[in-house]
């Protein structure tokens, strides 16, 4: 049975997976919300489907997206991710990621979870929109453009409020499936 989705994961079966089980999910696991950090600022000029065909080779390159870990990142572990033909080697999106990490643990330790603090720019709660298409879906929003403020005065690299914008549709902070979407009703609920 075919079911009626969103219009951009097209024939792509690694996009209709990520569509239909984790796009649009509220996240409220702090080093699943690092990991969607890390992926959104790598997929910056790129299209999602390379990030997601690397995806698993992030996660072994970046230690699973621990932030502790990853924090204490040195200059010959940069230089292996440099060499890694497993991800994309930017310098810029690797040392960003490092520095983010150490921004990602100091908003850990001032609200007790980043979680705590990702959230308040919606209010706590998903925010949910009603596109009927996907040209109507924007770039970015007011709440994207206050959280990428926010963060690069904390310290973060890549976030600016496209970056944020996707990373508030991962993480379902925002539920931008068209409406007509079998995820659309299921997220709503």
């Amino acid at each position: 049975m075919n079911k009626n989705r969103c219009a951009w994961p097209a024939n792509d079966q690694l996009m209709i997976e990520y569509h239909d089980k984790e796009w649009g999910v509220p996240v409220h696991d702090d080093r699943k919300l690092f990991e969607f950090m890390v992926l959104d600022a790598f997929q910056a000029g790129l299209s999602w489907s390379t990030i997601l065909i690397k995806r698993e080779n992030f996660r072994k390159a970046f230690d699973n997206f621990e932030p502790e870990i990853i924090a204490e990142y040195n200059q010959e572990k940069i230089d292996k991710l440099l060499q890694d033909a497993g991800i994309i080697r930017n310098k810029a999106k690797i040392h960003a990621t490092v520095k983010n990490a150490r921004a990602f643990l100091d908003i850990q330790k001032e609200y007790g979870t980043f979680d705590q603090y990702i959230w308040q720019f919606v209010g706590g709660k998903p925010i949910i929109n009603k596109w009927k298409t996907m040209a109507e879906i924007p770039a970015k929003s007011p709440e994207a453009e206050a959280m990428s403020a926010d963060l690069k005065k904390r310290g973060f690299s890549f976030v600016g409020p496209t970056i944020c914008y996707a990373f508030m549709q991962a993480a379902g902070m925002v539920n931008d499936h068209e409406v007509g979407c079998f995820r659309y009703n299921e997220l709503t609920r």
